[in-house]
């Protein structure tokens, strides 16, 4: 067995943030009010097959930036990511739709955009369909859909089109109790795969007790700690409340 599924080495990435720029200064490139935001700094971490990762942390402490980082959504600006030719999918609210098509044609872009062939794809449909459980809005423009009918699809698109590293980002706490409790118990059986690595972000420290066997902890932009679950997370809590 390889040693390693998912390697992060050295990984930063900066957001460019433009205030008070007047159009003219836009036009002729003059950024004087351009700030750099270093949202992840100097992270390295390595994930072996199988490995099943959470990430916690307070909002803006880079969790969503790394993960959409490792999915491939946008490259970082130093260090590296790598994959070893593992197929990899995000289940992110707000990543991936297109949202004037249905939810049945972005089933099928995102199954092929996730390296699926059509025939793949087609071969999941209903099950994916069946699973989301939002009716006839399978048919309508996603743009029409809540946030807990977006997260139903995301979440059946990922879990049907199994691929070899699942990034999750969030979607297990959305929607209905119901679907959650659903959603929950799938991911449960995926992460039975010996072979299926998957990283989960989550402000739930419940949950990452209960799925991982391994949690991080990133605090503005930096890795403050990873290990056992448990330690890990009883430090993220003192922390909090101190």
């Amino acid at each position: 067995m390889e040693q390693y599924a998912l390697e992060v080495k050295d990984v930063s990435i900066d957001y460019r943030l433009f205030n008070n720029i007047s159009l003219r200064d836009t036009l002729f490139h003059k950024h004087k009010h351009t700030e750099i935001f270093q949202a992840v700094k100097h992270v390295s971490f390595a994930v072996e097959p199988g490995g099943i990762l959470g990430i916690i942390g307070k909002n803006g402490s880079g969790k969503s930036t790394l993960l959409r980082s490792i999915a491939g959504v946008f490259a970082p600006n130093s260090g590296t990511i790598d994959l070893h030719s593992h197929s990899v999918s995000l289940m992110s609210l707000g990543v991936g739709f297109k949202e004037n098509l249905s939810g049945r044609k972005n089933i099928l872009l995102s199954g092929m955009l996730l390296g699926f062939s059509e025939a793949e794809v087609h071969a999941r449909e209903e099950d994916i369909i069946e699973f989301a459980d939002i009716g006839e809005f399978i048919d309508r423009p996603v743009r029409t859909y809540s946030s807990g009918m977006y997260s139903k699809l995301a979440f059946a698109i990922t879990a049907m089109l199994e691929t070899d590293i699942m990034l999750v980002d969030e979607v297990l706490s959305v929607g209905d109790e119901q679907f959650a409790q659903k959603s929950f118990n799938k991911m449960k059986e995926l992460i039975e795969n010996d072979m299926r690595t998957v990283l989960i972000v989550s402000h739930s420290a419940e949950t990452l007790k209960k799925l991982c066997n391994r949690v991080m902890w990133l605090h503005e932009g930096e890795l403050k700690e990873i290990g056992e679950p448990e330690k890990v997370l009883e430090d993220y809590k003192s922390f909090m409340n101190s």
